[in-house]
């Protein structure tokens, strides 16, 4: 009624937060920032930080260091602010929108999340964006460190780097257009190999859950008397043990295939068709799984139903206890059963408080159930009833395939971005001249921008600040440019760009070749390493800024503005700083790599423990004063600690196989010390939790 008298607003004033089920989205009333932040109403509101830096720096009182500071404390309250806001956000996702045996299962201390077209678990996989920590939080299970995205395809793209694809399924009609449209593929239908005598019924819809669930075990009960294979069809976790426990209430014997049990999924599928069976399963078992029928149970049975006799077909049977958002899944579920031929039946029991019929039909259809006068526990069945599911159905996979789509146009954004990425890194990988080259180019494309920066092409000499080039060419990128003024003001020897351009190229080509060559045969493998980890690096962190930008830039439509236009224009910009960002880095980094001789292993050596004596000197705790290592000066000798210092052992004499080795003295072992036994130092602790430890 709010929602039909546009009185929501009224709503929202008594709630905490509020969220749209159909966007997937959840936000704070005013009601609920008031409770967060009762005495600070600018707590959820991000200012401006480019507004707010351009005013530090025109201010005139402050010195460069209270510049730097009051810039470093704005930024730094910026991003506590964002974090702080996007925390919370993700918070209420994950208690609001994210319900456990549904979207995901707790296991072994973990957060699994299930797949709501397979209902199998996504080993490995994780939620980004904090929403992962976000669930773990909730659930009080130990929150792991928020991933990141390294590299990312979406599977439309990633089909579509193949030169032929086909496949084969037999539910692709349903989105034959949508192959057509991202694909260019047409959909064939192929005849099936018997004629399908399976008796797909109308739906049964009730008005609560309650009712249809209580129709359901009613039915599982008629059937199994009937001794007839029973497979039940339920769209999460959490409603197959529902109603696996109004089955044990009932007496019922049953299995039970989820994400939960997906180690049994073969003995459970391979008993699922034998007589009097009742299987429980989410989609696990919709798909890809050919249910054998046992012996007996083709035959059709009859039972006497409220003073009729009623017959029914034989056959494995199919009870969904609620349709879901796409047809294919559906239609996947009907055919487990009346496959090659054989009989079968399905049959979906629905409740006007199923996700499907709350969001997308269920007021017309309650209205029909009301002039009907439909009392509790009621059922209604109807053509027209089916039709209409079917229609809204239609109604979602249309929203779905929009969002797919509209996902596949900002990912071509990043997909043509990507390839210039995967060139550079392939040049990386293949090393070589092209590596080389390709640095080289990098390298001057870097010098050409620090000469654009600091003496423009179309400015005079005089305009130029070549002391400060002087200064970031040795900073940077330690090369010294020693014709260039040392102080600022002073005159230059350089009249012309091209002048000024020749001497640049020629220090930094002397430059790169004297790195080349003081790393000699490691010079390939220095390239390879410092383009491959920039370009990484550099690669991941935007792809990070990218996620952001798609997650907001759908705000600029209430500027009248084409979203997709928006993104597509600022990731190029993006894109290109990226390019530039690279460039000068992996310039940066070869100047300043310097060849260094690691320093000598410390040789490791076995025996009986030693501690230091009160004179500082090293002795053994069992068999006398230790042997000093040769070459080493006091205890300390080759960095040895000596405290946790130990004999070397005798070296072993070499043999070869024209001598006859000498036989091997007994060595002497002095007595071990426990791990639980008092240290030998005498400080009175364990030896676990003192030098043992070391």
């Amino acid at each position: 009624s709010y929602m039909r008298e546009k009185r929501l607003h009224e709503l929202e004033e008594v709630l905490l937060f509020a969220m749209d089920e159909k966007g997937h989205n959840v936000h704070l009333t005013d009601q609920g920032l008031d409770v967060l932040a009762p005495d600070d109403p600018s707590a959820f509101i991000v200012p401006d930080i480019s507004e707010d830096i351009h005013r530090v720096e025109e201010d005139e009182d402050l010195s460069i260091d209270e510049k730097r500071e009051t810039r470093e404390r704005i930024e730094r309250e910026y991003a506590e602010k964002s974090e702080k806001i996007h925390v919370i956000h993700q918070l209420l996702k994950a208690y609001a929108l994210y319900s456990k045996d549904e979207q995901y299962v707790v296991q072994d201390g973990q957060i699994l999340i299930v797949d709501e077209f397979t209902g199998r678990m996504m080993q490995g996989r994780r939620w980004s964006d904090g929403l992962h920590q976000a669930v773990e939080a909730k659930e009080s299970v130990t929150v792991k460190g928020e991933t990141q995205t390294l590299a990312t395809v979406t599977i439309q793209n990633y089909f579509r780097m193949y030169d032929k694809i086909a496949g084969m399924t037999g539910t692709a009609e349903t989105e034959e257009s949508e192959f057509h449209q991202i694909y260019g593929l047409d959909v064939t239908v192929i005849p099936t190999n018997r004629p399908i005598v399976r008796d797909d019924r109308q739906d049964l819809v009730y008005k609560t859950k309650r009712e249809k669930y209580n129709a359901i075990i009613e039915e599982i009960e008629r059937l199994n008397s009937l001794n007839l294979p029973v497979l039940v069809g339920t769209v999460s976790v959490d409603t197959s043990e529902t109603l696996s426990r109004m089955l044990k209430r009932a007496g019922i014997q049953h299995e039970v295939l989820n994400a939960k049990y997906h180690g049994r999924e073969a003995q459970i599928v391979a008993n699922a068709g034998q007589p009097a069976s009742v299987t429980i399963a989410t989609n696990m078992a919709g798909r890809g799984t050919d249910i054998k029928l046992g012996a007996g149970v083709k035959e059709d049975r009859s039972l006497e139903v409220d003073g009729e006799n009623v017959t029914y077909k034989g056959g494995l049977h199919i009870i969904g206890s609620e349709r879901h958002e796409s047809r294919r899944i559906d239609r996947q579920l009907r055919g487990r059963a009346g496959r090659q031929g054989d009989p079968g039946a399905s049959q979906f029991f629905l409740s006007l408080e199923d996700d499907l019929m709350r969001l997308f039909g269920s007021e017309r259809i309650a209205s029909v159930m009301d002039r009907m006068g439909a009392e509790e526990g009621e059922v209604i069945t109807h053509s027209l009833i089916t039709r209409s599911i079917g229609n809204a159905q239609k109604r979602v996979e249309m929203q779905n395939f929009e969002a797919r789509k509209r996902l596949l146009d900002y990912d071509d954004v990043m997909n043509q971005q990507r390839e210039v990425i995967y060139d550079l890194r392939s040049f990386a990988l293949e090393g070589g001249e092209d590596l080389k080259g390709e640095s080289w180019d990098m390298i001057e494309k870097t010098l050409d921008r620090l000469l654009e920066e600091h003496a423009p092409e179309g400015a005079h000499s005089e305009e130029w600040d070549l002391h400060e080039l002087r200064n970031r060419l040795l900073l940077d990128f330690f090369v010294s440019a020693d014709q260039l003024p040392q102080e600022e003001g002073a005159e230059s020897n350089f009249h012309s760009h091209d002048e000024l351009h020749e001497y640049l190229v020629g220090l930094a080509r002397g430059k790169f070749n004297g790195q080349l060559s003081q790393f000699g045969s490691h010079s390939e493998s220095l390239l390879r390493y410092v383009v491959l980890s920039t370009i990484d690096e550099r690669w991941k962190d935007h792809l990070y800024d990218l996620d952001h930008l798609k997650a907001s830039i759908g705000f600029r439509g209430w500027g009248q503005k084409d979203p997709l236009i928006e993104y597509k224009r600022e990731a190029f910009d993006m894109f290109v700083d990226l390019l530039t960002d690279i460039q000068s880095s992996i310039a940066r980094l070869l100047f300043r790599a310097r060849l260094e001789t690691a320093p000598p292993p410390v040789p490791q050596v076995y025996g009986d423990i030693m501690h230091q004596g009160p004179g500082g000197e090293v002795r053994d705790t069992t068999t006398g004063p230790a042997q000093r290592p040769a070459g080493a000066a006091g205890g300390l000798g080759m960095g040895i600690n000596p405290m946790a210092a130990v004999r070397s052992p005798q070296p072993q004499q070499m043999t070869t196989n024209r001598d006859e080795p000498k036989p091997q003295q007994p060595v002497s072992v002095g007595e071990k010390v426990g791990r639980n036994d008092p240290c030998p130092c005498g400080s009175g602790k364990k030896f676990k939790a003192c030098h043992g430890k070391l």
